[in-house]
């Protein structure tokens, strides 16, 4: 055959193109959906098979997917700082000199100390402090200082 008509040209004016009634060709529900509809997530009716053809994973939620990442920030509270005082020296994490308590905030594992609380004790702190604690570091006597 030297020239073959196009299928599109010979459908021109045939109103359907070959596809039967208007209702056939409308959309996936004529054929019961796309891919793998009708597999029996919801009526049981090829329930079986998928189980041979994907296993048991096939059905139901799997894990999730985290969209942010957030950005960690260790903080430390002069309050809490205070509370642990006993336990950061029993593991020499901080160092005492006469009556002053030398804190270093990266050897603790913290980024930042704020200053939500009330502290009984002198600090020298050494890292990065927040205005209001070094504030109050500085009335009860304390040294701000950084590293």
């Amino acid at each position: 055959m030297i020239n073959k008509r196009k299928k599109v040209t010979k459908y021109r004016g045939s109103h359907t193109h070959g596809g039967g009634a208007k209702k056939k060709r409308r959309g996936s529900g004529h054929r019961g959906g796309f891919g793998m509809a009708g597999t029996g997530k919801r009526a049981d009716h090829k329930k079986l098979m998928a189980f041979k053809l994907y296993g048991k994973d096939y059905f139901g939620k799997h894990g999730f997917r985290r969209h942010t990442k957030k950005l960690l920030i260790h903080i430390l509270n002069l309050e809490d700082l205070d509370k642990n005082l006993n336990k950061y020296l029993e593991k020499n994490l901080i160092k005492k000199e006469k009556d002053m308590y030398i804190v270093n905030l990266n050897e603790l594992g913290y980024d930042k100390l704020l200053g939500s609380g009330n502290i009984m004790n002198k600090y020298k702190i050494i890292g990065n402090v927040s205005e209001k604690a070094k504030i109050k570091i500085e009335e009860a006597g304390g040294l701000v200082g950084e590293a």
